[in-house]
């Protein structure tokens, strides 16, 4: 696999939460401004998140925005909450299987995260996504914790 699209080792993405990292599209145009995990590089191009889990063994990737409120980032760059293979939006409650990202729970069931394709070779996880350019692991540059004036259900 090419060293560049490496994202990280399998064994630092956890099970029980969530890895950030930030990419960059290769077509601009493709990003919504209303995604809450939209960001912008020094260079003023922009820039977006992926989560990374592990479900049933396996890691998935998926866009790091709400699919009920799009303003929302899931991994605020301290972890999503992740059980018994779901993932929680901490901010309403709705929660997405983490092995494809339907939601069966909350005011988005129905609805499924924007997956990002993402291989495991070599026990490192790539992305294998030709949209996305990997940038970094951690948040996209200028964000907020994306969470606005929103209820919030982690009970702070």
């Amino acid at each position: 696999m090419d060293e560049h699209r490496r994202i990280a080792g399998v064994e630092e993405v956890p099970e029980e939460s969530t890895l950030l990292a930030t990419l960059r599209p290769v077509d601009p145009e493709t990003v919504d401004e209303g995604e809450g995990d939209l960001g912008e590089g020094e260079d003023g191009s922009p820039e977006v998140e992926a989560i990374l889990t592990r479900a049933a063994g396996e890691v998935r990737a998926f866009r790091n925005y709400c699919q009920h409120w799009t303003d929302v980032r899931l991994d605020k760059d301290d972890g999503a909450f992740v059980r018994n293979g779901e993932v929680f939006c901490q901010t309403h409650g709705a929660t997405f299987e983490a092995d494809g990202g339907y939601c069966n729970f909350g005011p988005c069931e129905g609805a499924v995260l924007e997956s990002v394709a993402v291989a495991v070779a070599d026990g490192a996880v790539y992305l294998d996504d030709d949209a996305y350019e990997f940038v970094r692991i951690g948040p996209s540059d200028g964000k907020g914790d994306g969470s606005g004036s929103r209820i919030d259900f982690t009970g702070n």
